[in-house]
Protein backbone atom coordinates (compact mmCIF):
# COMPACT_ATOMS: atom_id res chain seq x y z
CA UNK A 1 0.00 0.00 0.00
CA UNK A 2 0.95 3.26 -0.62
CA UNK A 3 1.24 5.76 2.40
CA UNK A 4 0.48 9.69 1.59
CA UNK A 5 2.37 12.05 1.33
CA UNK A 6 3.52 14.63 3.78
CA UNK A 7 3.81 18.06 3.14
CA UNK A 8 7.16 18.31 4.82
CA UNK A 9 9.93 15.78 5.41
CA UNK A 10 13.58 15.64 6.54
CA UNK A 11 16.62 13.72 4.71
CA UNK A 12 16.53 11.14 6.78
CA UNK A 13 12.24 10.39 5.73
CA UNK A 14 12.92 11.22 2.19
CA UNK A 15 15.99 8.20 2.33
CA UNK A 16 13.67 5.80 4.07
CA UNK A 17 10.87 6.71 0.78
CA UNK A 18 13.29 6.64 -1.85
CA UNK A 19 14.86 3.52 0.09
CA UNK A 20 18.51 4.86 -0.16
CA UNK A 21 20.97 6.08 2.37
CA UNK A 22 20.72 9.91 3.72
CA UNK A 23 23.57 10.53 1.99
CA UNK A 24 22.30 10.18 -1.49
CA UNK A 25 19.52 12.48 -0.40
CA UNK A 26 22.12 15.28 0.58
CA UNK A 27 24.16 14.39 -2.87
CA UNK A 28 20.71 15.18 -5.02
CA UNK A 29 19.81 18.23 -2.93
CA UNK A 30 23.65 19.15 -3.44
CA UNK A 31 23.36 18.75 -7.25
CA UNK A 32 19.94 20.87 -7.44
CA UNK A 33 18.09 17.09 -8.58
CA UNK A 34 15.85 17.34 -4.97
CA UNK A 35 14.90 20.61 -4.10
CA UNK A 36 14.74 21.75 -0.04
CA UNK A 37 13.74 24.57 2.11
CA UNK A 38 16.70 25.77 4.72
CA UNK A 39 14.09 25.34 8.06
CA UNK A 40 16.56 25.18 10.66
CA UNK A 41 17.88 22.00 8.66
CA UNK A 42 17.07 21.07 4.89
CA UNK A 43 13.65 19.74 4.45
CA UNK A 44 11.74 18.44 1.50
CA UNK A 45 8.50 19.54 0.49
CA UNK A 46 6.13 16.56 -0.52
CA UNK A 47 4.94 17.89 -3.84
CA UNK A 48 8.55 18.21 -4.76
CA UNK A 49 9.38 14.84 -3.59
CA UNK A 50 6.47 13.27 -6.32
CA UNK A 51 7.94 15.52 -8.81
CA UNK A 52 10.58 14.01 -8.04
CA UNK A 53 10.06 10.49 -8.03
CA UNK A 54 7.74 11.16 -11.34
CA UNK A 55 10.25 12.75 -13.39
CA UNK A 56 13.45 10.50 -12.45
CA UNK A 57 15.06 8.64 -15.56
CA UNK A 58 13.17 5.15 -16.21
CA UNK A 59 15.82 2.65 -17.07
CA UNK A 60 14.53 0.66 -20.55
CA UNK A 61 15.82 -2.95 -19.92
CA UNK A 62 15.41 -3.88 -23.30
CA UNK A 63 18.25 -0.92 -23.81
CA UNK A 64 20.39 -2.95 -21.47
CA UNK A 65 20.21 -6.35 -23.42
CA UNK A 66 22.34 -4.35 -26.32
Amino acid sequence: MVENYKPIYTAKEVSKVLQVNPGTVYNLMNQGKLPYLLLGSRKIRGTDLERFIETYPIENKEELKQ
